[in-house]
Parts: structure tokens; C-alpha cells; sequence
């Protein structure tokens, strides 16, 4: 895309909002207040704003390769600190996609460098499911089925944080599970049993 139709567009953007709103981006500036952390792929075909039908200043965002939430990972556990413990979200979705290249990279042998140990997340993932996976015949199932399980296991990881479960206790805070089909547009609720899965996280995971 060229860099000069970008400030085009921008320009042709800010008139379009003064015109509906002259006090558009004053409004904006005043703060935000979403009521959903979105957890979802970089994959540059997936946005998170569009797909949903939002404006900016309702969704809070978190893009990264693959949809993870390491424990480890400084960036994401920030983000749900912040977006939990400061903005006070009430829903948190973590959104996966159909033919994401990270986890088809994952399901691979290839050596891919400094993305191995990012990727060893979602291999992770298929070492615990590796039965009903094995299962699977048709690859391009099992594909489907590895991108939906690890969008199960990042929510797990949502839920081992002290934050989601203090604010679950203090205001019944809710965990989502979706995935984006691209060849269809359509946003599928992966119908996780969130109470279930927090019993069972807190069975072992329970911070005081």
C-alpha cells in the first residue's frame, strides 16, 4: 500500500467524522471506556474493529502471532492488567481464525528460528489433545480443530491470572471463546462452558 494514499486517506477519513460530528475527536480525546478486551491474531486479514462492527473507544485491543497468552509473555499479561484491573472490562474474547498461519506453522517440523519458542505454545496445545487430534484424518479438520483448541487453551491462561479471577469474584467478569471463519465472514461462538472451565482451572490455579 502506498505510504501516500495512507495520509490520503487519513485526511479524507478526519473530514468524513467532522462532517457527521464536529466535535468527533474532541469527544475522542476525552478517554476511553470498553467494555471488551479483545485478544486476537496479527494476521493482517483479521481486524479486529471491523469484523465486529465497532467504534473506537469500544473494544480494547491485543494482536499478536497466533492469538497467545503466554504467562510469560510481559505484553499480553499488561495488557490484561490493564484492560481489567484500569478500564474495567467486563468481557474478555480471545479470537482465533481459520487458516492461521502460526498454528499451521506449529503443526509443522520446520525449524523457524527466533518463532520456535512462540510457536512451542501452540504445539503445547496440540501435545495435550494430541489424542482427539490424532484421531482426525482429513488435515484440513485437524487444522480447524487445533485452531479452535488453542483458542480454548488461551482462555484457560485468561483465567489462571489473579486479575480475571479477583474480578470474576467481584463483579462476575466473563471469558469468550470465538473464532473468525474466513471464507465466510462469520464470527462462531465456541460455546465455552466459562464457570466449568474456571472451576476447573481453580481447582489448581485458585489465587487468594
Amino acid at each position: 500500500m502506498d505510504l501516500d494514499l495512507i495520509f490520503k486517506n487519513n485526511e479524507d477519513w478526519v473530514r468524513e467524522k467532522l462532517n457527521l460530528n464536529p466535535d468527533y475527536f474532541v469527544d475522542l480525546s476525552k478517554g476511553q471506556n470498553p467494555k471488551i478486551l479483545y485478544i486476537g491474531c496479527s494476521d493482517s486479514r483479521v481486524t479486529a474493529e471491523e469484523l465486529m462492527g465497532a467504534a473506537p473507544g469500544e473494544i480494547f485491543v491485543h494482536r499478536n502471532i497466533a492469538n497467545l497468552v503466554p504467562n510469560t509473555d510481559l505484553n499480553a499479561m499488561s495488557v490484561i492488567e490493564y484492560a481489567v484491573a484500569h478500564l474495567k472490562v467486563d468481557r474478555i474474547v480471545v479470537c482465533g481464525h481459520y487458516y492461521c498461519g502460526g498454528v499451521k506453522a506449529a503443526m509443522e517440523s520446520s525449524d523457524l528460528g527466533l518463532l520456535n519458542p512462540w510457536l512451542r505454545n501452540i504445539r503445547d496445545v496440540y501435545r495435550i489433545h494430541k489424542n482427539e487430534l490424532n484421531e482426525i484424518k482429513d488435515q484440513d479438520l485437524k487444522y480447524k480443530r487445533l485452531v479452535e483448541l488453542n483458542v480454548q487453551e488461551q482462555c484457560v491462561n485468561v483465567i489462571k491470572t489473579a486479575v480475571v479471577q479477583k474480578a470474576y469474584l467481584d463483579r462476575n467478569i466473563q471469558v469468550y471463546g470465538w473464532v473468525f471463519d474466513i471464507h465466510s465472514g462469520k464470527l462462531i461462538d465456541l460455546g465455552i462452558d466459562f464457570p466449568k472451565l474456571l472451576a476447573d482451572v481453580m481447582e489448581i490455579y485458585r489465587l487468594s
